[in-house]
């Protein structure tokens, strides 16, 4: 049986901390669901309820997208070590991005990272913890450095052209709201 709950005590941000992977879904009114795989040290629990991510350049921005129609958000994690454990965050979503009034206060909680688009920031409306008995066991070797090199090799200036190329609009024709500034 699942366990609900309002907030992340200090065993459930512990558990957050020490995951590799999570995962995040939103979805539009109409048109595709999205489920995320994220990594990297790109995740913050900022109190018992309010935690934030850093949005990498991606293919997509639906993300972005879906956040700006409706704002609901679930992000999950899920324990691959001997101890079985999947936590679900239910809540509201926001994109914060660098030329945001806010942006300063939640970057400084993120190592810099290149090809940084925005922050997602979620206010967590419930939890919800299940067994995970049917998640394999499986080892961490190590980040993957593919992304970050990436975006070093593109620097600055192109990035911002593959945003402008490729994030402002999602795969159902939905405006991102993200116009690049030069």
């Amino acid at each position: 049986m699942a366990d609900f709950f309002n907030t992340l005590d200090d065993s459930w941000i512990e558990f957050i901390s020490t995951q590799k992977v999570f995962f995040t879904a939103t979805a539009p009114a109409k048109g595709r669901i999205n489920l995320s795989p994220k990594g990297m040290d790109t995740f913050q629990c900022l109190d018992e309820t309010t935690v934030a991510y850093m949005d990498l350049t991606g293919s997509g921005i639906e993300t972005v997208s879906h956040l700006n129609e409706n704002g609901r958000m679930t992000i999950m994690f899920c324990s691959f070590t001997q101890k079985p454990c999947i936590l679900r965050l239910y809540g509201q979503g926001s994109v914060v991005r660098p030329d945001d009034s806010d942006w300063e206060k939640y970057s400084e909680q993120f190592p810099d990272s290149p090809g940084c688009r925005s922050i997602i920031v979620m206010n967590i409306e419930s939890a919800q913890k299940s067994c995970g008995y049917a998640v394999p066991l499986m080892d961490f070797r190590e980040e993957r450095k593919t992304l970050s090199k990436w975006a070093e090799n593109k620097g600055p200036e192109r990035i911002r052209e593959y945003w402008e190329e490729n994030n402002t609009v999602s795969i159902d024709g939905a405006s991102s709201g993200f116009m690049v500034s030069h």
